[in-house]
């Protein structure tokens, strides 16, 4: 086990209701001006953002609202928010919806006090030393940028889509999480939810780390549930126990705990983030398509985890037989496990191959490190 800084401050408040406590939290953490980030549609159709406007202005809370933000959030509407918080002098951003939501509140947080262009921070030219303080009241179990210190922003510009990871400055103050409010997402993004969430243990599990028993018997546990209780939630919406079982597990997959000591890997989110950003489909979904590609070649070149996975999660014999089952269960969940499923039929591996390595640099990724070569041979994997 290597050593490890684990910090993890977020105020989790969960549980039928949560979201009427928004007013007080803010003012918790010294919040007064808030500038209220959502994506529209449901989150305004159900009431939640009245209710969630309701509760702000009851605790005597002063707030500027932008709307807009969709999946795969861009650095436009970053760029809209520090302009809104900062003509409203902001002193807290609260962000109302899944991960997309989160991670364009978090650029805005950093972005709203610095002088510069946000952007400095995703393209590691500057290091973020001071950030607004970010709430989080949770529609989407997905992403588990609720818990987490990282957020992922594209640059419309050059289709970079990069993530930054900074757990002191962007690691939300609190989290609203009412089950509930995910009963009625369509079956595809809680599908693609869940997905994203055992995607976010593996890339901390597959690890060359020695001796990391705990933190990958944490991960065991999780993927397990996640493995049970998703097709409990696609066959019964309404289920709370089941709900706020997946919610959990999407917090606890990706607030770090399930890397404590670890080398960590990332290389299959950065295969997927080139889909996302080029073809635009739902994170989750694209991450069906490159896990079990990933998995099969490191079957090939680097299996060394990959029994223990297949034994513990899946009851395999085989990392061959694991890769098999987990194809199986994507696909009862509804989610794609090739690129033509995925929708993409004109897809560019030359351009995508060539546009990874500009962003993540000529090798990434720890478990088994990619170049060009190993980066093609996944995605043709995936065809």
């Amino acid at each position: 086990m290597n050593n490890f800084e684990f910090y993890s401050p977020t105020d989790f408040v969960f549980g039928r209701d949560a979201e009427l406590r928004a007013g007080d939290l803010v003012k918790r953490f010294g919040g007064s001006r808030v500038l209220l980030v959502y994506g529209g549609g449901h989150a305004v159709r159900s009431g939640l953002i009245d209710r969630v406007k309701q509760s702000l202005t009851e605790a005597g809370v002063g707030l500027t609202e932008l709307s807009g933000v969709m999946p795969n959030p861009t650095d436009e509407i970053v760029y809209k928010g520090i302009e809104a918080g900062r003509a409203q002098q902001a002193d807290l951003v609260l962000a109302v919806g899944g991960g997309s939501t989160i991670d364009a509140a978090k650029a805005m947080a950093a972005g709203i006090p610095y002088e510069g262009d946000f952007w400095d921070f995703y393209a590691g030219k500057k290091t973020i030393d001071f950030a607004l303080p970010i709430g989080v009241v949770l529609t989407i179990p997905a992403a588990g940028s609720e818990g987490s210190g990282n957020s992922v922003v594209t640059q419309v510009s050059s289709r970079k889509k990069v993530s930054l990871r900074t757990p002191y400055w962007l690691r939300p103050k609190f989290a609203l999480m009412n089950p509930e409010l995910t009963y009625s997402l369509p079956a595809y993004q809680t599908a693609a939810g869940a997905t994203d969430m055992l995607a976010h243990i593996m890339e901390r599990y597959f690890t060359n780390t020695p001796h990391t028993e705990v933190a990958d018997a944490v991960g065991e546990g999780v993927m397990r549930t996640i493995i049970d209780v998703t097709p409990r939630v696609l066959a019964a919406p309404d289920d709370y126990d089941a709900r706020a079982t997946l919610m959990w597990c999407g917090t606890l997959a990706h607030n770090g705990i399930c890397g404590t000591g670890n080398e960590e890997d990332w290389a299959s989110h950065g295969l997927e983030h080139e889909l996302s950003a080029f073809y635009n489909v739902t994170h989750g979904a694209g991450l069906a398509v490159v896990f079990p590609a990933w998995l099969t070649y490191m079957s090939q070149h680097h299996p060394a985890k990959l029994h223990k996975w297949a034994k513990n999660v899946w009851q395999a014999d085989s990392p061959a037989e694991g890769i098999a089952r987990f194809k199986a269960w994507l696909r009862s969940i509804g989610m794609p496990t090739t690129l033509k499923e995925l929708g993409i039929d004109n897809f560019d591996l030359e351009t995508i191959n060539n546009h990874v390595h500009e962003t993540k640099g000529e090798v990434f990724g720890a478990y088994l490190p990619l170049d060009k070569e190993r980066t093609r041979a996944i995605y043709q994997l995936m065809q």
